[in-house]
């Protein structure tokens, strides 16, 4: 019979990127891996002082692992075509 203890160490041991830290995620990929946040106009003008972003609105904001801003678009649509064009993977936010 398997306890509980077992069953998670096997859950563990199959989802290794599950307990890796933020440094380790961020060297995992570097500027290989990238995810998409949806920020307000708000928070994004606070990350990119030199343009005007409605504060209201939101954008979809694609970082590297490493947290490098490596694009912004009004649209979805506009965030998939810009990645169509580049050899990058992304990471699903939980």
């Amino acid at each position: 019979m398997m306890d509980r203890r077992n069953s998670d160490a096997l859950v563990d041991a199959a989802n290794p990127l599950k307990s890796l830290t933020r440094a380790q995620f961020a060297a995992l990929g570097g500027d290989a891996v990238a995810y998409i946040k949806s920020v307000s106009g708000e928070v994004l003008g606070q990350f990119i002082s030199d343009a005007e972003f409605d504060a209201t609105f939101q954008y979809q904001l694609v970082m590297s692992a490493d947290g490098t801003p490596l694009m912004v678009a009004d649209t979805a649509d506009a965030v998939n075509e810009w990645l169509g064009d580049r050899n990058i993977g992304l990471a699903t936010l939980h």
